[in-house]
């Protein structure tokens, strides 16, 4: 698909937000991607609207039965380009959610283009600070209004854009604290671990919630059977630096395969780093920290793309990581990465996506 989609209008543009109080996720753009499913016609009407209420059944069963799946990725400002970072991938994995949910899939060439016409419009929005960019979340939901066990018949799916402002405030890498909980499961294998449902992530908020008020960032979740394996941050997926080498739990149906893991391997690879994809047991790295083989722990996600990890909690032991400080290959992973993804260093692997101007 290359024609260009029908383009609703609004009457008045909205004043835009201060550059430098951004956050994240609080400041909306003029316009959102619509696209509308039914099973007579499939998916249909993808076109670009005003930002606003949608209206939705009381008894839409994404309401009430949790059909709903979202992903996230970022656009960014290279000098006069609007750059996307390997949008194929969130589409990719976002008709896996879909599949697993039992919702319709999407063609993903179709939406990647809808997705380079709605950023083409909002061009302007994209901020262009240091460590800014503009948050992209595809979601998709189920609109169907009866009540009753079943997959829904209808769906509506939205994108939606975010100006968002640098995840360190713009400043250098900051050690985070994470807490692991030993209480509550995110996710089993055959479940829904793997796919990026709006359950998920509800139902990892009430140990969040805990983990915040007793002074933790961010919750590190064990496997949901033996409860002794490591298997991701509640918004990243983590890393461990042993002995030198870069290791990661590996992918087995409970953890999401996150664009930014993928990314960072494929990336350590190129760099001549080692990197091992295995089960990592809470316990063995309590024990590689005493003898002084952990040397660092980062978490990699969308939203912060590296960030390093200073201290873990785990029952009664709290450990400190490289003494609080960013590690060497947590912080040379992290200036790639970046580099890659602002236009400061070569991109021999085409990541990055360049928004035409229609």
């Amino acid at each position: 698909m290359s024609n260009k989609i029908e383009f609703v209008k609004r009457e008045q543009l909205k004043e835009k937000p201060d550059p430098k109080n951004l956050g994240f996720g609080q400041h909306f753009t003029d316009y959102m991607l619509s696209y509308d499913y039914d099973k007579d016609k499939g998916w249909h009407d993808l076109k670009i609207v005003p930002y606003g209420p949608i209206e939705i059944s009381p008894a839409a069963q994404g309401i009430h039965y949790g059909q709903s799946v979202f992903e996230g990725l970022k656009a960014y400002k290279h000098g006069d380009d609007i750059v996307l970072f390997r949008p194929d991938q969130n589409f990719k994995r976002i008709n896996n959610s879909l599949e697993r949910i039992n919702m319709p899939k999407i063609d993903e060439d179709e939406l990647l283009e809808g997705l380079k016409q709605l950023v083409d419009v909002e061009r302007d929005w994209v901020p262009e600070g240091e460590g800014q960019s503009l948050y992209i979340r595809p979601v998709v939901f189920a609109t169907e209004g009866t009540l009753g066990v079943h997959a829904s018949h209808n769906y509506k799916l939205l994108i939606i854009l975010s100006p968002s402002g640098s995840y360190y405030g713009g400043g250098s890498l900051s050690p985070t604290k994470i807490y692991v909980e030993d209480e509550y499961v995110r996710a089993v294998r055959g479940g829904t671990g793997f796919a990026k449902t709006a359950g998920n992530y509800a139902a990892s908020l009430l140990a969040q919630t805990q983990a915040n008020k007793e002074g933790w960032d961010q919750v590190l979740w064990l496997d949901g059977v033996e409860r002794k394996y490591v298997e991701e941050v509640g918004s990243m997926n983590i890393f461990f630096v042993i002995n030198g080498k870069l290791v990661t739990p590996k992918l087995d149906g409970s953890i999401l395969p996150g664009i930014t893991r993928k990314s960072i391997i494929e990336l350590a690879k190129k760099l001549g780093y080692e990197v091992e994809e295995r089960h990592v047991a809470i316990d063995e790295l309590i024990e590689l920290h005493d003898k002084g083989e952990l040397e660092e722990v980062f978490g990699a996600g969308t939203a912060a793309v590296i960030s390093p990890v200073g201290k873990l909690k785990y029952e009664d032991r709290e450990i400190t990581i490289n003494n609080f400080e960013t590690g060497e290959m947590t912080q040379k992973l992290y200036d790639h990465y970046v580099g890659i993804q602002s236009g400061k260093i070569e991109d021999p692997n085409g990541w990055r996506v360049v928004v035409p101007k229609y």
